[in-house]
């Protein structure tokens, strides 16, 4: 049994381990000791924002085991309606395939709909075939191209 709970600045280590925990986050992130103070700058600014939220998922062991950011965007189209932004949804390596995923995206879904959202958006990385898969399984559609422009050379967007 899953529970869900918004993150706090005690969790941000292990947000930041399981972000670095793939092959493109392993080459954005920095998990080295002490951990970069712009995580926490960074934690600190979504958590003073209403309209963000980490969202983990926790064992009944109280252990994390995934989380995403959803964020909610209001908007004057579909008459001035908002829409909820998935992002970062990442669920621990070894024990992927076992539903903690959906679950997390059904949680998100759910609060999208209480908060009075006429939408739900996420995007995936084209190289991640099996998430494309997982989120079209879960009712999503690639109903837009998108676009991103890095402003760092250095970095992938």
């Amino acid at each position: 049994m899953l529970s869900f709970r918004s993150a706090t600045r005690d969790d941000v280590e292990e947000i930041v381990a399981m972000l670095a925990d793939d092959a493109l986050g392993a080459t954005r992130e920095d998990v080295e000791p002490p951990l970069s103070s712009s995580y926490f700058e960074a934690f600190e600014t979504l958590a003073a924002d209403p309209h963000n939220d980490i969202v983990l998922a926790v064992s009944d062991e109280g252990t994390i085991v995934g989380f995403l950011q959803l964020t909610f965007i209001p908007g004057l189209t579909y008459r001035g309606s908002w829409r909820a932004q998935i992002e970062g949804v990442r669920v621990r390596s070894d024990i992927r395939g076992g539903g903690i995923g959906a679950a997390l995206i059904e949680h998100a879904v759910a609060r999208a709909e209480q908060h009075g959202c006429r939408l739900v958006q996420l995007t995936s990385d084209k190289s991640r075939a099996d998430a494309l898969r997982f989120y079209e399984k879960l009712g999503f559609t690639a109903t837009h191209e998108g676009f991103k422009r890095s402003l760092d050379p250095r970095r992938d967007a």
